[in-house]
């Protein structure tokens, strides 16, 4: 059996943001954007693998939810307590000047970890915790 990744998915609140951040910091390609419902999703993937897509999505993305669900999602994704990704890289200090140089919100700069990684974590636009890493250099 061959089980692979397909989508992950992000709460966003503010998706041209999202897109500016997504697309242009972390230069992940638009694969589709949809709106439905008066909701709006939004794919992007790194070109180097075709077959994962992240969808930005809004913090609740079921139009039959209730406004006080809505509202306790949205409180949440202010506060950083959703969803969080992590991309790995061949180059983490580049990747984390990069990103900074972009004026995103730094939480943790390079650092090499026990558990075999160097990574640094960023918050997205909406509060997301996304960190980068690589194995660390023998």
């Amino acid at each position: 059996m061959d089980i692979k990744l397909s989508q992950c998915f992000i709460a966003v609140d503010d998706h041209d943001k999202a897109l500016a951040f997504y697309r242009d910091v972390l230069g992940l390609e638009v694969r589709n954007d949809v709106g439905f419902e008066g909701m709006r999703w939004v794919t992007v993937g790194p070109t180097t693998q075709p077959g994962v897509e992240i969808v930005l999505e809004p913090p609740l993305a079921d139009p039959n939810a209730s406004a006080a669900d809505k509202k306790v999602m949205a409180e949440l994704l202010a506060k950083g307590l959703l969803r969080g990704v992590i991309f790995s890289t061949d180059d983490v200090d580049a990747t984390f000047e990069r990103i900074r140089a972009a004026g995103a919100d730094v939480l943790q700069e390079p650092i090499d970890q026990p558990y075999g990684v160097r990574d640094c974590a960023f918050r997205d636009p909406a509060g997301n915790m996304l960190r980068f890493n690589q194995p660390r250099k023998q």
